[in-house]
């Protein structure tokens, strides 16, 4: 197990703002905002910590709009069947108190989120959108296999060296306490290495028999939606921690000796969960009433899991959709246009 050590600086704080980042992914353009004679100083979402950041690489925000846009879509396309299904929230705090306490949700959300800044500013590195860095050229030369390592390999080391930057100079030097900032820096971490972990190798040959003898080959990260994947995995199998204090530094170990040791890659969190069910305001908690749900399922889209034991209404719904394709030449598609009732089950 991987321990992770931080001296404990308890500080009093406005509230955790951390992730409010995040809420860049709902401003339609920060182009405006960073024309504004404030620039930086201006762009709502930004921290103290990452005001130089942004003011040291101004064309970078774009990438890290990019970036929390990507955390928020791959949350909500994880999480689509369960009660805490990602919504987002009005204000600055996208996710509202669910992201910022330490839960087993709040764990995946900066997990995603700190892997979603380093794919964005390393797809821009290797699209030639950033000055300050481009293709990895570090991966060159001939390989004992026969190989030639050319090409724009994903520059990776850079897009992590941002995004533990900016994401996690805030969480150094805020937080509700010591063992908070433990655990978001760790799970951003993971997110980070799970990113890195699962790079592959992309390939050109070049000789014309087609035997490949000669190819040229460089690293690509993997999709946004596999590491996401992946991410969801580490959610299931998170593990439970609680402070402990080991000579001068603060140590996250397992709650339970049954719980397995966590790696690096692992997905950790201090408490349990709120309750979904219900409308919370406070926790900025949606509720699942009004959720459609699948009548027929035991999985956790299925009214039963989904309403908690509430019930649901059954409304019939007029569905259209295109029916009788026919190809006609040359060359398009005619259709018409098929109306029909469905059932669509909904929580009380």
């Amino acid at each position: 197990m991987e321990m992770v050590c931080l001296h404990a600086v308890l500080i009093p704080v406005q509230c955790v703002a951390a992730v409010t980042w995040l809420y860049l992914a709902k401003q339609t353009s920060l182009q405006v905002s960073l024309q504004d004679r404030r620039g930086c100083d201006g762009l709502m979402g930004l921290v103290e910590e990452q005001i130089p950041i942004c003011q040291w690489q101004v064309e970078a925000m774009d990438a890290v709009k990019q970036g929390a846009e990507l955390a928020v879509w791959e949350c909500q396309h994880k999480f689509h069947s369960r009660c805490w299904n990602c919504s987002t929230l009005q204000g600055l705090q996208v996710f509202g108190k669910v992201a910022v306490q330490g839960t087993w949700e709040a764990g995946f959300i900066h997990a995603i989120s700190a892997a979603g800044i380093a794919f964005a500013v390393t797809c821009a590195c290797s699209h030639g959108e950033l000055e300050k860095c481009g293709c990895n050229c570090k991966i060159r030369g001939a390989n004992p296999e026969g190989f030639q390592w050319s090409g724009c390999s994903d520059n990776l080391s850079y897009g992590i060296a941002f995004s533990q930057a900016f994401v996690g100079n805030p969480e150094r030097s805020h937080g509700v306490s010591s063992s908070q900032a433990l655990v978001n820096l760790h799970n951003n971490e993971a997110g980070r290495k799970d990113l890195l972990t699962h790079m592959k190798v992309e390939c050109k040959c070049h000789d014309v028999s087609g035997s490949c003898k000669v190819c040229t080959r460089w690293k690509v990260m993997p999709s946004f939606r596999k590491v996401g994947n992946i991410l969801k995995e580490k959610f299931e199998g998170a593990t439970e921690v609680y402070p402990k204090w080991v000579s001068s530094c603060e140590l996250l170990v397992p709650k339970s000796s049954r719980f397995k040791p966590y790696t690096a890659h692992d997905l950790v969190y201090l408490l349990a969960s709120p309750d979904f069910c219900d409308w919370d305001p406070r926790q900025g908690v949606l509720g699942t009433s009004g959720r459609q749900c699948n009548q027929t399922f035991l999985a956790m889209d299925g009214c039963k899991l989904l309403c908690c034991d509430r019930g649901f209404h059954t409304a019939q719904v007029e569905v259209v959709e295109l029916c009788s394709c026919k190809f006609r030449w040359c060359c398009s598609v005619k259709c018409k246009q098929c109306r029909h009732l469905v059932e669509v089950h909904r929580c009380r």
